[in-house]
């Protein structure tokens, strides 16, 4: 009789690394997160799917302590040291004219798309929206799959954010990110408790 062969085909380390043994991090250690390691994440992370390939997501990596500065002022106080010690913090923000990039994630039908989404504003912005968020998701295992550490908040005014960082008005700041290796003095918290398959799969 052949052995059953287990149910997920991604070795247990991986899993380990991208879900099981992975930790919001809180503190960061000094060594810096180089624009290689960037590169590397998005060049991972940019075959994820989004509908109709439209690919919203947009990012500002901040790296100097001056441009964190600059995001920390509009943060909640819990936010903030961290930030500021973290070795680079990510704006991850939605570009409501994605639409215009159109010959670039789908050249065969561009000029439909373009049409499409510019004559229905709301459609556009949601689109937009969703899909971002679900390239935030794919963005944060490409760090974790960098042997890096995610802080991922929302504790932020949104609005003076993309007034800060997005004055033109097109794009608009949904996750900052804060990146790095974590600090010698990070704490592993227990596992908080997740919700059991039971609770959360129905089928019909």
């Amino acid at each position: 009789m052949s052995p059953i062969s287990e149910p997920l085909e991604l070795a247990k380390d991986a899993q380990d690394l991208l879900f099981r043994e992975a930790r919001t991090a809180n503190t960061f250690a000094a060594e810096p997160v180089t624009e290689e390691q960037v590169r590397a994440i998005h060049d991972l992370v940019k075959y994820a799917p989004t509908a109709m390939n439209v690919q919203p997501l947009r990012v500002v990596l901040l790296r100097s302590r001056e441009s964190r500065e600059r995001l920390v002022r509009h943060m909640a106080e819990g936010n903030r040291a961290k930030t500021l010690s973290a070795p680079l913090t990510a704006l991850l923000a939605y570009d409501s004219e994605f639409q215009e990039k159109a010959d670039r994630f789908f050249p065969d039908r561009a000029q439909g798309i373009r049409e499409m989404f510019s004559a229905d504003a709301e459609a556009r912005v949601n689109t937009a929206k969703l899909n971002a968020s679900l390239q935030i998701g794919y963005f944060l295992l490409g760090v974790r799959a960098a042997g890096l550490a995610a802080g991922p908040m929302t504790g932020f005014d949104a609005a003076a954010v993309d007034a800060e960082f997005f004055p033109e008005g097109r794009h608009h700041v949904l996750v900052a990110m804060n990146i790095g290796k974590p600090g010698a003095d990070h704490p592993q918290f227990p596992r908080l408790p997740r919700l059991d398959y039971t609770d959360v799969v129905t089928e019909l």
